[in-house]
């Protein structure tokens, strides 16, 4: 079955046991056994959930992966995959990650005696002298947030191998629609299905999808002993949003590429982020493993801090917020919001600056997007 197929009847729907068209709310904790050691499936929603089964089922066949795993959160669910490791282990990972991923990494995993390096992953020499004897994972981001580097999946796949190492994508900006990782020989994918998978701003969550069946059994015992699982009306949300993903992806992308092209012509702005754009560095390298370019577009105003403060104060379709991936456009500040915990040095090194907006575009007529920041810019 095509993309747009799988998104509305994988995972065992309808529904087997009446026949719902809308996959049951199975809000329960726990189920009765039919006899002693006995059960239908299911016997403590911790453990599994038919509602969340046909969420992961949907994610995995998606991503094109073994198994899937809804998380209750994106961060519960890259913390899950962090505990495939042990004390003492190094891990690569790209420089400008989603700030979360750097708070998790950097401020609480390294308690625990693991070792990162963040690293831009754009060369195949600076990642193979990174590699230590105790280098087990490489994690990337790609296009990345809030910068929108582009990796290319391939070479480090390659890297990896050589070295025997595990390699981790989020795929969250792209989503499989735009990219599937396990296809370029990626182990683990990871999301936040709280933005685009779900897509209207009401819920949160995460996922893992796995590549291999050893990986599948270590996940699904970390899921069950660490208690990171979603709730079961959690699933049922996300699982709603990506019946539509592949029609709001297209209208994403249409949309962010509009407002690239508009606010790469705009004489108040410095630089503009897009893959779409040919002007981006890892434009060729995005044509080549993206189907498209994603709905997020990044801006430097090439002005003070305080016009970027007046700029976001003037939106009024754009709505100042956290967050992406929604049918409703967004714009944030990642030095004081989503990369508020990543130090200020280390922000200015890896190229998110205080003058940097990134703008979740959504689903609105694009025309008005358009004069929405067309009035901010003005004046500034």
């Amino acid at each position: 079955m095509k993309f747009e197929t799988i998104a509305i009847h994988a995972g065992g729907r309808p529904d087997r046991a009446f026949g719902a068209v809308s996959v049951p709310i199975y809000q329960t904790s726990t189920f009765v056994f039919e006899d002693v050691g006995k059960t239908k499936g299911y016997d403590y929603s911790r453990t599994a959930n038919p509602t969340r089964k046909v969420l992961e089922d949907t994610i995995a066949q998606l991503e094109g992966g073994k198994a899937g795993f809804a998380f209750a959160t994106g961060m519960a669910a890259e913390t899950t995959v962090m505990h495939l490791l042990k004390a003492g282990d190094h891990v690569i990972s790209g420089d400008d990650v989603y700030g979360g991923t750097y708070r998790l990494f950097q401020d609480v995993m390294s308690a625990f005696g693991l070792e990162f390096t963040f690293l831009r992953l754009d060369k195949r020499e600076g990642i193979e002298e990174a590699i230590k004897p105790s280098t087990k994972m490489l994690w990337l981001e790609t296009p990345s947030n809030p910068l929108l580097n582009i990796i290319d999946i391939e070479m480090v796949v390659d890297i990896a191998k050589k070295h025997k190492l595990l390699t981790v994508a989020d795929n969250t900006f792209a989503t499989p629609y735009f990219l599937r990782p396990i296809e370029y020989g990626v182990d683990l994918v990871v999301h936040s299905t709280t933005k685009y998978l779900n897509g209207h701003c009401d819920v949160v969550g995460g996922a893992v999808v796995t590549a291999t069946d050893e990986l599948t059994q270590k996940v699904q015992f970390l899921l069950n002993a660490m208690g990171t699982c979603a709730a079961p009306f959690d699933c049922w949300l996300v699982l709603r949003g990506i019946e539509t993903l592949p029609v709001r992806m297209k209208q994403h992308e249409e949309n962010a590429l509009t407002v690239a092209n508009y606010l790469k012509r705009h004489p108040r702005v410095k630089r503009v982020l897009y893959p779409g754009l040919r002007s981006h560095p890892g434009h060729e390298i995005a044509k080549k493993q993206m189907k498209g370019f994603g709905g997020v577009v990044s801006f430097e105003l090439g002005t003070s801090i305080e016009a970027v403060n007046t700029f976001l104060r003037k939106l009024r379709v754009f709505s100042l917020a956290e967050s992406l991936g929604g049918v409703v456009s967004l714009a944030e500040h990642p030095a004081t919001m989503s990369h508020a915990s990543m130090p200020e040095d280390y922000r200015e090194r890896v190229g998110i600056s205080d003058e940097l907006i990134r703008l979740s575009v959504g689903l609105e007529n694009v025309d008005d997007l358009i004069q929405d920041l067309e009035q901010a810019l003005g004046g500034l």
